[in-house]
């Protein structure tokens, strides 16, 4: 390798700004520019030919659609009442509690689409609910609200499955169906895990509901319980695109707070435009990067050279996806999930489809790994974001997700070595991969 090459010092440019701690899609953005000014390409042409790119492709607009559809129903009150009716449903049991965490992650992970809207929304209600009169620590709280905030972008709607199409072509629809089995089978591992601990530290018991208020509880969430059976619906009929259905969420969910809960006021509407705008311009600016410094990588070749290169290493498709595997957990614990899929995950693709990898079992593969590097350290952004609204340290909400961790990589190991678990469902509704 020329380390004096204009593509080796557009990396180190990227490593040292990002070092320095400017934000990654800004590093790469400054890196590629480097890239194509050394190596004389016209810079007009270039940021035409994605402009155009950018322009026809909608998918990209499901994005900030799905943030702002999380950020109506996190300052009405679809939360609370969705909380709830998951109370109706596990509260009665030994660590009931705990389970109502869990249950609604399931519950928001058809709304949202983000791990971190789940688990900044709802998560922080679970936790000042969970430690109220010193039912559950602080930290054994987080790091539970943590973990099961992981599942919300594995059931669809999903982001990073919405990138995962971006840059690999696989069907967002038969992607998001794809995550179901995934999903409910990583919950109910967390759930066996709950009632495993929930015995052995005699965790508390919940008042049950009494029979006459189940009915009311059960109407007044009954629209907000609506509402991933709509967007999903919408999907999978055929009615709207993946992008339209995100639209369709985020007037959902305003017009079920506003008409219906009447729990949001104008300046909390404006509020959450403002927040939404915010996240949605950091993702862009990320997929910006993540696009330019693709095209710089396209234009070295380095998808072919890794292609060649493994394909050397004779690997079959179990090895390739071990290997994948190891490469995105330990990736994970160092770089944000979505520089990883943007920037990562396309090397990895050519090699996939070579060795007959359907690219939609791969795509659940690689979600489901990006989603464990939110909660495994020292990057682990769900620990620090808990670790914000808990007050817990690190440390201690690290040890109390331990054994959830554990059963999300028995998960993750279970989908990878079982394809049916994830392609299943999508053939039974037509599917031909």
């Amino acid at each position: 390798m020329n380390f004096a090459s204009p593509f080796s010092l557009s990396i180190v440019i990227i490593t040292i700004l990002a070092f320095l701690g400017l934000p990654i899609g800004l590093a790469m953005l400054v890196g590629s520019t480097l890239y194509l000014f050394l190596t004389g390409a016209d810079m007009g042409i270039v940021a035409e030919q994605f402009l155009n790119g950018m322009y026809s492709n909608y998918v990209m607009l499901a994005v900030p659609l799905f943030i702002l559809a999380a950020e109506f129903m996190n300052v009405g009150s679809m939360t609370e009442r969705l909380l709830n009716f998951c109370n109706v449903l596990v509260g009665r049991f030994r660590g009931g509690l705990a389970q109502i965490n869990i249950l609604q992650s399931i519950i928001f992970a058809g709304m949202s689409g983000s791990a971190i809207a789940d688990a900044a929304g709802s998560g922080r209600m679970m936790q000042n609910m969970m430690t109220a009169g010193g039912r559950y620590t602080p930290s054994y709280a987080a790091a539970l609200t943590a973990v099961t905030a992981v599942v919300g972008p594995i059931i669809p709607p999903s982001i990073p499955m919405i990138l995962y199409a971006l840059v690999s072509d696989a069907s967002i629809g038969y992607l998001f169906i794809a995550g179901m089995v995934p999903g409910l089978l990583m919950s109910g591992l967390q759930m066996m895990q709950v009632a495993i601990t929930a015995r052995r530290k005699n965790f508390p018991v919940e008042d049950p509901v009494p029979l006459r208020e189940i009915p009311g509880i059960t109407i007044r969430a009954f629209p907000a319980l609506m509402m991933p059976v709509v967007l999903l619906g919408c999907i999978y009929t055929g009615i709207t695109t993946p992008t339209e259905a995100a639209a369709l969420a985020a007037a959902y969910a305003l017009v079920i707070s506003v008409v219906l809960y009447r729990s949001i006021s104008l300046k909390a509407f404006y509020q959450s435009l403002y927040t939404s705008a915010k996240s949605s311009t950091s993702i862009g600016m990320l997929i910006a990067g993540a696009l330019v410094f693709n095209y710089v990588v396209t234009i070295e070749n380095i998808p072919d050279e890794i292609r060649v290169l493994l394909t050397g290493m004779d690997l079959t498709p179990t090895g390739f996806l071990i290997l994948v595997n190891v490469i995105l957990l330990l990736l994970g614990c160092v770089l944000e999930g979505t520089a990883i899929l943007l920037i990562i995950v396309p090397v990895f693709i050519p090699t996939a489809q070579a060795l007959g990898i359907d690219l939609v079992h791969f795509g659940v593969v690689v979600v489901v790994n990006i989603m464990l590097g939110l909660v495994t350290p020292p990057y682990g952004l769900l620990l620090f974001i808990m670790t914000n609204i808990s007050g817990a340290p690190v440390r201690d909400i690290i040890r109390d997700a331990l054994p959830f961790i554990f059963w999300m990589v028995v998960s993750l190991l279970i989908i990878t070595f079982i394809p049916e678990t994830v392609l299943w469902l999508p053939r039974l509704l037509g599917y031909q991969g």
